[in-house]
């Protein structure tokens, strides 16, 4: 279960971009064949073709992002609507979700959107750059949500993150946002330093949008923005 509320500050209504990025990355995999419910791309071996297909369309491949056509460079954005399977689909968005409504709120609509967009490019366009000959395809919104995470750490230090822990029994637990967040990056950090370029996580660039995130809110809103009350946001086992 969510729930998040929020302690003093101004903030800007409803947070209309956040939900408006969750819909379209549903509908998105729903209509497109990762999810399986779309009877046009078959089943079978045929589905497992199309699905190849329709990452390499609209995902980033690192090689041809440097050396291909003139739509390349549209991938990265692209991407970032695109999920390979449920799990990745429903992890990200629950991370979107939790933690895009708050600061979408304090950031404000338009500014939040560009944010999220900008962050999300750059993300995986640094994963692109420090693979440069890899031929594996990279789609996901992780690289834009971990900016999200990131400038979330920043506005508001001293949320607390309700936590369930499948080894100790999904016993729930309250940590401060800043103490959940430096845990994940490190997490994150580890990952990227055994990842290969094998199929699996952009762990790199969740690093890369994370630290934009951070710095671009430590950048833009100083110490003005920061909200010190016990904002609550939960969450569940699931990283972008």
């Amino acid at each position: 279960m969510i729930d998040t509320s929020e302690g003093s500050g101004e903030t800007s209504g409803r947070p209309l971009m956040t939900y408006t990025f969750i819909v379209i990355c549903c509908v998105i995999f729903v209509l497109g064949p990762a999810s399986g419910l779309n009877p046009e791309y078959g089943t079978g071996g045929e589905l497992l073709q199309a699905q190849s297909a329709y990452f390499e369309r609209w995902g980033v491949i690192p090689s041809a992002l440097w050396t291909g056509g003139p739509d390349q460079p549209l991938t990265p954005l692209t991407a970032l609507f695109v999920h390979g399977n449920w799990l990745h689909l429903l992890g990200n968005m629950l991370f979107l979700y939790v933690f895009g409504a708050m600061t979408e709120e304090r950031m404000g609509r338009v500014q939040f959107a560009l944010f999220y967009l900008a962050t999300g490019y750059l993300a995986l366009l640094g994963y692109a750059a420090a693979h440069a000959e890899s031929g594996q395809t990279l789609v996901g919104a992780s690289g834009a949500i971990s900016g999200v995470l990131g400038a979330f750490l920043w506005l508001f230090p001293r949320a607390r993150v309700t936590s369930l822990f499948p080894f100790l029994f999904f016993m729930p637990l309250r940590f401060p946002a800043w103490a959940v967040l430096v845990f994940w990056v490190a997490l994150q950090w580890l990952a990227a330093r055994q990842a290969d370029d094998r199929p699996g996580v952009a762990y790199l660039a969740h690093l890369v949008g994370f630290t934009l995130g951070f710095l671009y809110a430590w950048a833009r809103f100083g110490r003005t923005a920061r909200v010190g009350g016990a904002a609550r946001p939960s969450e569940g086992e699931s990283q972008p």
